[in-house]
């Protein structure tokens, strides 16, 4: 069973892979995301080019091999049931989940794991609307788009907050900017760095800055 060490790398690269159209994401970015040096990632890269889970280009990036996108997909799969267990089981609060489940993805078991998810009605997202690959590593996640990119005056559904931060959970889940939550954007200011929205289901109107905005997605209809 690969470390826990070995499933944060490889999980990091996954969802850092995800928000760029490169192939290779850089080095200094997973160093970033892990918190450790750069020559601290560059070892762990060739450990793992190694073992088969990437392959690595010395001054240009790393890219997951299929084997280690399984296993990243295996280890976002752990970590999404057990948010979602937290929060419809256990009671606590979106906020608060992403640093329970980070310790807890690298100890429980694949027979836990599978009976959570029978427990929960095989859910198909988190609680932040990330989507919960399934048992055999497929992923439903149909097309998004950010509120600094949708076109204005069109009704969008939010299905996906991509910032886990505590504080800014709580700013949006006050502001009504939840999953499931429809909303229009009417305005948007590159040189303000603004969007402004009405919410549908109050139609109350909210000013967030381009980079807030960018980190709630919504789905594209």
């Amino acid at each position: 069973m690969p470390s826990a060490t070995v499933e944060d790398y490889i999980k990091h690269i996954y969802l850092a892979s995800e928000k760029q159209t490169g192939a290779e994401v850089p080095m200094g970015q997973i160093a970033d995301a892990l918190g450790v040096v750069p020559g601290t990632a560059t070892t762990m890269m060739k450990a793992l080019s190694d073992a088969g889970l990437v392959r690595y280009a010395p001054r240009v990036g790393v890219e997951l091999t299929g084997p280690g996108q399984r296993l990243a997909l295996h280890v976002l799969r752990r970590h999404r049931l057990i948010e979602q267990f937290l929060v419809e089981i256990v009671g606590l609060d979106w906020s608060e989940v992403h640093d329970e489940a980070e310790q807890l993805e690298h100890v429980v078991s694949d027979r836990l794991l599978e009976r959570i998810d029978a427990l929960l009605g095989h859910p198909i997202e988190d609680p932040h609307g990330d989507p919960i690959p399934s048992a055999t590593g497929e992923l439903r996640s149909g097309q998004l788009e950010s509120l600094a990119e949708c076109p204005l005056d069109a009704e969008r559904t939010i299905a996906r907050i991509s910032d886990q931060d505590t504080e800014f959970l709580n700013y949006i889940s006050r502001s009504g900017l939840i999953p499931g939550a429809t909303l229009v954007v009417e305005q948007r200011s590159l040189s303000a760095e603004s969007v402004g929205l009405r919410l549908n289901a109050g139609e109350a109107s909210l000013s967030l800055g381009l980079g807030a905005a960018a980190k709630i997605l919504v789905r594209v209809r």
